[in-house]
């Protein structure tokens, strides 16, 4: 075998082995990115999930109100990047508990009347005003400040993602996206499905976590524009304090 024909093979074969270490290398990566995405999101390979709907406030009839409808566009290509199956239900009929399955709460809770009872249950600390009209409908109060609607200028929403207790035997994560308009929704699951590995970093991936988010002037700019407020996550889950029962003497 001459020089020139064995510094080919040689050529041929160190470029195989790059290629095959290149290919190996990415699908190790690939791989553990999607383990880790799979875990936060508590929807490994082939699970299913329940996603839960509230209704448009403003119709008559049962409908979903478009930016709803698009929150739920994008909760669906997060979930067949996990392998993962879902399961679309109206807020009233989903009469289940938590933690089997992993959950998407979409909508506040004067529309929504499971949310309403997972901030009842998961989040006592959070109140939210129910007046449809008024300089304070619809505004969140957590530790002491009121966060009150500006619609189309200043929203806010609350995204939590609620830990299950492993020890009931049900391990999946509840996660709530409780907006005061419904774009504010979209906005919020946009944020988790965009932000999500800076969330599992810094919560853990089987973490508990409230963050209050203001979507900003969305007359422009859509849902796209969203800025964190505060982490609230101590305060939403501690219960409110009742004043003091006052005893005659």
């Amino acid at each position: 075998m001459s020089d020139d024909v064995r510094n080919i093979i040689l050529g041929l074969a160190a470029s195989a082995i790059s290629a095959a270490l290149g290919w190996f290398v990415r699908t190790y990566l690939w791989r553990r990115k999607l383990r880790r995405q799979q875990r936060f999101f508590g929807l490994p390979t082939g699970s299913e999930c329940l996603l839960v709907v509230n209704r448009d406030p403003g119709a008559r009839e049962w409908s979903v109100a478009r930016h709803d409808v698009f929150a739920l566009i994008e909760l669906a290509a997060l979930i067949k990047d996990c392998r993962a199956h879902a399961e679309i239900l109206p807020h009233d009929t989903a009469w289940q508990g938590f933690g089997a399955r992993t959950e998407f709460c979409i909508g506040g809770p004067v529309s929504n009347q499971r949310m309403a009872a997972h901030l009842r249950s998961m989040l006592p600390g959070v109140e939210v005003n129910p007046d449809s009209i008024g300089p304070d409908r619809g505004a969140f109060t957590v530790d002491g400040e009121t966060y009150r609607l500006d619609k189309g200028s200043v929203e806010y929403i609350l995204l939590a993602r609620i830990a299950a207790d492993e020890n009931t035997g049900n391990s999946r994560p509840v996660f709530l996206s409780s907006g005061q308009t419904a774009i504010t929704n979209q906005a919020a699951v946009r944020y988790l499905a965009r932000h999500y590995p800076r969330l599992a970093r810094k919560y853990g991936l089987d973490g508990s976590f409230c963050l209050l988010l203001k979507v900003v002037n969305s007359v422009a700019y859509g849902p796209d524009v969203v800025e964190v407020v505060a982490d609230v996550t101590r305060a939403a889950s501690t219960p409110k304090s009742r004043p003091a029962a006052i005893t005659a003497e």
